[in-house]
C-alpha cells in the first residue's frame, strides 16, 4: 500500500521555506561522502562571523551500496513514489563519487563553510536555529559486525533497514504534533509511537593537515558526535584547528536514544539553519577553560564530552572535562566539583557504535544561579 506523503511537505532543493539569507544546498560540489574536511579543502561558502546559514543535509540511509545506491528504488519498496524522494539524494547516489565503501564512512556531509576571522585557539559556536524534516520518513539500520550487539543482531544473514514513518497526531493527543512510528511486528496493524527530536549527528570543524578524517569516529574536531541534545536552541562549541574553521554538518536524525545501539537511529534528511559565531581564545578560556574537545550548551545544561574507543575511558575523560569546566567557569574547588557531579549530574552515553564511544554530562546551569 503506498505511503501517503501528501499531508507533508517534501523539501526539495531550493524549494519551501529557507530561513536564512545564505543558503547552502547539498550538491556533488558541496558534499563530501564518507570523509570530513581538512585544512586543504576549498570552502563551499565563505561567511562573516555571526551569520546564519540554511543548509540542506541528506541522510545516507537509502543511498548506500548495500541498499542498492538507488533511493528511488529503495524507497519505492516502502511505498514512496518518486515525488516523495529527494532530488539531491538521487543526484548524489548517481554521481561519480570517489567514496570507497570498504575504506570510507557512510555519511554525506555538507560544507565546508569558511568563517572569516576564526583561527586556531578560538572556539567556533554553532547554534541550531531550525531543524525541519525534508521528508516524512526515515530509516533505522543494523548491519552485520556493527551496533552494540555484533554477532547477535541482525538475526538473519542480511543487513536490516527498518522503515519508520512520521504521523500527525490528532488535537488533544498526549503525543501532540508529529511522531515517529514503527510496527510492533512486521506488517502488523499495531505500532509504537515515539517523539521526534530532530538534530544533526555530525557538526564539526576541519582538522589540520592534508588528510581528510573518516566520517565515523568523532574527536576533538567534533564530527560524528551523535549528541541528541543538539536540537533547536542548543549550541556546540568546537576548538578551531584551521583558519576559517571550515565547518560542516551532516548525519541528520529525526530521533535517537542515548546509545544508538542498533548502529543508526531514525536517520532522515533535514533542512537546518545554523548561526556561526567565533569566540576569541581569551573569551573562550574565561568562559570554559582550555577546551580540548566539543562542548554543547542548551537552555538548561552545559554538556562537556568524553570520547575514547574504550567506553570506561570515555567516561573518565568526560568526568575530567566536567571538573575542568566547573573550575574554570565557576571557580569551583575540584574536590567539591567531583562531589557535585556525583550528586547532581547525569552522565549519558552519546553512542557506542562509532568506533570511538561518546559520553556527555548534563550540568544544570540553574544550580549555579545563586
Amino acid at each position: 500500500m503506498p505511503f501517503d506523503v501528501l499531508p507533508f511537505d517534501i523539501l526539495q532543493p531550493g524549494r519551501g521555506p529557507i530561513r536564512a539569507a545564505q543558503y547552502l544546498p547539498a550538491t556533488p560540489a558541496t558534499v563530501l561522502w564518507g570523509r570530513l574536511p581538512c585544512a586543504t579543502d576549498a570552502p563551499a561558502l565563505v561567511i562573516d562571523a555571526g551569520t546564519a546559514v540554511t543548509i540542506d543535509t541528506i541522510s545516507h540511509e537509502g543511498v548506500l551500496e548495500d541498499q542498492g545506491r538507488d533511493p528511488v528504488a529503495f524507497f519505492a519498496g516502502h511505498g514512496i513514489d518518486r515525488a516523495g524522494v529527494l532530488d539531491d539524494a538521487v543526484l548524489l547516489a548517481a554521481s561519480n563519487s570517489t567514496r570507497d565503501p570498504q575504506v570510507d564512512g557512510p555519511h554525506l556531509v555538507t560544507g565546508p563553510i569558511h568563517v572569516r576571522g576564526a583561527k586556531p585557539g578560538d572556539l567556533l559556536k554553532m547554534t541550531v536555529l531550525e531543524a525541519t524534516p525534508r521528508v516524512p520518513y526515515g530509516v533505522i539500520s543494523n548491519r552485520h559486525g556493527r551496533g552494540a550487539l555484533p554477532g547477535e543482531y541482525p538475526l538473519g544473514e542480511g543487513n536490516v533497514s527498518v522503515f519508520a514513518a512520521l504521523e500527525e497526531t490528532v488535537p488533544g493527543d498526549s503525543a501532540a504534533g508529529r511522531v515517529g512510528t514503527l510496527p510492533l511486528v512486521p506488517g502488523g496493524p499495531r505500532s509504537v509511537r515515539f517523539p521526534l527530536r530532530p538534530f544533526l549527528g555530525i557538526m564539526g570543524v576541519a582538522v589540520a593537515g592534508e588528510v581528510r578524517p573518516h566520517s565515523v569516529p568523532p574527536g576533538s574536531h567534533g564530527g560524528n558526535i551523535d549528541i541528541n541534545l543538539l536540537t533547536v536552541g542548543s549550541a556546540l562549541y568546537l576548538p578551531v584547528q584551521v583558519d576559517g574553521a571550515l565547518a560542516y554538518v551532516g548525519d541528520p536524525h529525526f530521533a535517537q536514544g542515548d546509545g544508538e545501539v542498533a548502529l543508526t537511529a531514525m536517520e532522515a534528511s533535514l533542512r537546518v539553519t545554523i548561526r556561526f559565531d567565533v569566540v576569541s581564545q581569551a573569551d573562550a578560556i574565561a568562559a570554559f577553560g582550555e577546551l580540548v574537545g566539543p562542548l554543547a550548551e542548551t537552555s538548561e545544561f552545559l554538556v562537556p564530552t568524553g570520547m575514547d574507543a574504550d567506553l570506561d575511558e570515555a567516561v573518565r575523560k568526560c568526568v575530567r572535562a566536567a571538573i575542568d569546566l566547573l573550575a574554570a567557569r565557576y571557580g569551583m574547588d575540584r574536590t567539591l566539583a567531583y562531589a557535585y557531579l556525583s550528586a547532581a549530574t547525569d552522565f549519558n552515553i552519546s553512542q557506542v557504535v562509532d568506533l570511538v564511544a561518546g559520553v556527555h554530562a548534563r550540568i544544570r546551569v540553574a544550580d549555579f544561579d545563586a
